[in-house]
């Protein structure tokens, strides 16, 4: 997403969060603008012109928003209609930008009302540890990648799979993600959990280890790295038996490999290169 188009959305992602802000209830009316916002994209993807027209710089921001309005205000609530409105009359620098920015605000409106319902942290691990679900399910995985499935194809087979086992939050803004693709279903759900955790003002450290770490581990290890990076972290752990013992860390770019079996691969190399001089 290009410069212009940033801006816009923070312009709009700031009247979603005031809407939600002073509703009579938060908690609803975070999820309802965040589910119509989804089905607002649904038809924008199903209809180009549609999709050109309302991001169409050459008409006038009234003109755009009475587009908004004629086609999308009988079918959604008014606080929907209000950031459709004001997206509409924001300058996106390409149409594909304000579809993508729709998203980006319908993944906010509902991950603030699970921060207003106190889960946003649960919201966190559920879709990280699905993700972690799905890149051990390799069928599963496959199934959700099948570019021939419809998104509502694989919408409901991944509903089958967590229906009744996690947030409604969480599994509204899984569905989305399966049924909009960006990369792999594994990738797209951890990018959505790291996005949760940056909403809580944390940074993640992705945690690889031989068996799974307790609730005070978890605590312990967050401490050490929140004093080596000099900012709150969010441990997003999972359990890889092929490391033997210890963990693999990983915080944006950079790995720390403390595991029994990096130790051993880096002894086998020195090894070798001692044998070869």
């Amino acid at each position: 997403m290009k410069a212009a188009s940033r801006e816009a959305q923070e312009q709009v992602q700031g009247q979603l969060e005031e809407l939600i802000r002073n509703s009579d209830d938060s908690v609803a009316a975070a999820a309802q603008i965040g589910t119509e916002l989804f089905l607002v994209v649904d038809q924008l993807d199903r209809e180009r012109a549609l999709r050109v027209a309302v991001a169409d710089q050459s008409l006038e921001p009234a003109q755009r928003e009475g587009i908004v309005n004629d086609v999308f205000g009988p079918k959604v609530a008014e606080p929907t209609r209000q950031v459709l409105a004001a997206a509409a009359k924001q300058e996106w620098s390409t149409p594909r930008d304000l579809r993508t920015g729709l998203v980006n605000l319908g993944r906010r409106a509902l991950l603030k009302g699970a921060q207003e319902q106190g889960q946003l942290e649960q919201v966190e691990n559920e879709l990280f540890q699905l993700s972690v679900l799905l890149e051990n399910e390799k069928q599963l995985t496959q199934l959700l990648s099948d570019r021939t499935a419809t998104a509502d194809k694989k919408r409901g087979l991944l509903a089958n799979v967590i229906y009744g086992k996690v947030t409604v939050f969480t599994e509204a803004l899984a569905l989305q993600v399966i049924g909009r693709p960006a990369h792999n279903p594994v990738d797209d759900l951890a990018a959505v959990a790291t996005q949760v955790a940056e909403l809580r003002g944390k940074t993640v450290a992705r945690v690889a280890t031989a068996e799974e770490l307790d609730g005070s581990q978890r605590e312990t290890l967050a401490g050490k790295l929140e004093q080596i990076y000099g900012r709150e972290m969010a441990i997003h752990s999972e359990v890889d038996p092929s490391l033997l013992g210890g963990m693999v860390i990983r915080v944006g770019d950079e790995v720390i490999d403390g595991s029994t079996r990096g130790k051993i691969t880096r002894l086998r190399a020195d090894l070798a290169a001692t044998t070869a001089y």
